[in-house]
């Protein structure tokens, strides 16, 4: 598949997933939004992955480029009926492109457990993860209402809408399951996460927050290749090429 990637920060990438779609011989085609990059016909392409980063869908102002990217998202996935894939922010923004909410939420910045809920056992995004899982979480804001049509597959104790599904071809996460052993001091040094960080867990959070995403790092990723594995699946069946 040909896939176009929003990115919204340089060190902010696909992280561990792209070993897998070198692997597959899938491409991955980025458009760096916060560097003036114009987006392409969405018509071009397989699939649609929109990524994280550091700032909010409600900071247009700042960020006038975010009313284009909301407004592709909603063509791709609303007209074009393409495979979509947020991770975080591409969350949110899927979330407010197609009618939902998003709003400040109580942060959730840790290696933290994510519960499927009734649907997210029976979706076909989801087969083999297991009712509970740990993931990377790092976020300050999240989907106050699902768009009309989305189906709210997991949830935590203080986000109700941790990863929800649009028809058969788009599905999205607020939290990580990406990570790789460079992610937290990484994100760590972009000065927006880094304040969440310390704010969160005190001067100790990096060092706790890199010891605990290691210690999951490898569940993490074999969950990470089940859903990706799942996601590809079904998006070839959308698009009509070899998964």
């Amino acid at each position: 598949m040909k896939i176009l990637c929003f990115q919204h920060h340089d060190d902010e990438h696909a992280g561990y997933l792209r070993q897998l779609l070198a692997s597959d011989g899938h491409t991955l085609t980025a458009v760096m939004l916060h560097c003036g990059d114009s987006i392409p016909p969405p018509e071009n392409f397989d699939a649609l992955w929109v990524l994280g980063g550091p700032m909010d869908v409600w900071q247009r102002a700042e960020h006038p480029w975010l009313d284009t990217e909301l407004a592709a998202i909603k063509h791709a996935v609303d007209t074009l009926k393409m495979p979509y894939l947020g991770l975080c922010l591409g969350h949110q923004l899927l979330a407010v492109a197609l009618g939902g909410d998003v709003a400040a939420g109580v942060p959730e910045i840790g290696v933290l457990p994510v519960n499927l809920t009734g649907a997210g056992r029976q979706s076909a995004f989801l087969v083999g993860a297991p009712k509970t899982f740990d993931a990377l979480q790092w976020h300050s804001a999240e989907v106050s209402k699902a768009p009309p049509g989305a189906v709210c597959l997991a949830e935590s104790p203080v986000c109700a809408v941790q990863a929800m599904s649009v028809g058969e071809h788009a599905l999205s996460f607020q939290f990580h399951l990406e990570a790789e052993h460079d992610t937290v001091s990484t994100w760590g040094a972009v000065p927006e996460y880094r304040a969440a960080l310390l704010n969160a867990l005190g001067e100790a959070g990096p060092e706790e927050l890199g010891k605990a995403c290691d210690e999951a790092l490898v569940a993490m990723n074999r969950l990470c290749d089940r859903l990706y594995a799942n996601w590809t699946s079904l998006a070839a069946k959308c698009v009509g090429v070899p998964a």
